[in-house]
């Protein structure tokens, strides 16, 4: 009997690239209605598609420089970078991979900058980067921020992307849900805001951690969120799940978010947050 290695991909992630790197086309075709749609009109509205509203993924930088004022995001730790520590069988050529597809070191981008006015510690992940998950420095980069911005007193917004822990990493990438959540949690013990915007897909250990830890948690419409995606569920257990299972709108109606926030108006959304918190909880 011969075995095949399955192809499969995760659940919600794409092999096409993110609108924005997809250049050889001045259209790009929606995966909601699967209409064509201008690339120009799509970066305009923020990739979100003006037929369906379909909310198509987004590179971190973009997310952080969409959310904070112009010029003033100043970026952390930006020279960690993942190794292969467990000499993981073709683990070095991913990372190379990886920080091609990306442009980017990690599967994280950490830093501080201005939401409104307000001094903000902010974190986004990569979905070019192995989508977005995981590791040793990936737990490391969101655990110092989290730590500085205790530290300082200051809110933490993060926007999450992620297939779970790094399995090339181990037991060592699973130490990280300890880690993150411990310093999330010591930040809201210190009376200091997180706020967790969950895109799609935020799945396994990101989802069972830091994730579900915000003081409010929003998400996206149409973002999958859980621990083990539908399909391997319905694989599992032999069943058809219900239409929009785990789904964001599934989610809030099971009191597992706060919100779902359109991109177009999340940023309006996060500073009234931001004036709120400032402002010692005062209703605006």
């Amino acid at each position: 009997m011969k075995f095949k290695k399955p192809s499969n991909t995760l659940e919600g992630q794409t092999k096409k690239p993110i609108e924005e790197d997809a250049r050889d086309s001045d259209f790009y075709p929606c995966p909601g209605c699967k209409k064509n749609i201008l690339k120009s009109e799509l970066r305009k509205n923020l990739n979100v598609c003006p037929l369906c509203s379909h909310h198509l993924k987004l590179s971190a930088r973009r997310r952080i420089a969409i959310i904070s004022d112009p010029g003033s995001f100043t970026e952390t730790d930006q020279e960690l970078t993942s190794d292969n520590l467990l000499q993981f069988p073709e683990y070095d050529e991913k990372l190379a991979l990886a920080r091609l597809e990306s442009s980017e070191n990690e599967a994280v981008i950490t830093g501080f900058c201005e939401v409104g006015g307000h001094r903000t510690a902010i974190f986004a992940m990569e979905p070019r980067f192995m989508m977005g998950s995981m590791g040793r420095v990936v737990g490391e980069k969101i655990t110092r921020l989290f730590e500085a911005a205790t530290a300082a007193r200051l809110p933490v917004v993060s926007f999450t992307v992620s297939g779970g822990a790094r399995m090339q990493e181990g037991i060592l990438s699973l130490m990280q849900m300890a880690k993150t959540s411990g310093a999330a949690g010591r930040h809201s013990e210190g009376g200091n805001l997180f706020l967790c915007v969950l895109t799609d897909p935020t799945t396994g250990g990101v989802t069972a951690n830091f994730a579900m830890q915000g003081d409010i948690i929003i998400a996206e419409p149409g973002a999958l969120i859980c621990f083990t995606g539908p399909r391997v569920i319905e694989q599992t257990i032999r069943k058809k799940l219900p239409e929009g299972f785990q789904k964001a709108e599934f989610q809030l109606e099971k009191g597992f978010l706060d919100d779902i926030v359109d991109r177009r108006k999340q940023r309006d959304y996060i500073i009234k947050i931001l004036k709120m918190h400032a402002k010692g909880g005062a209703a605006v």
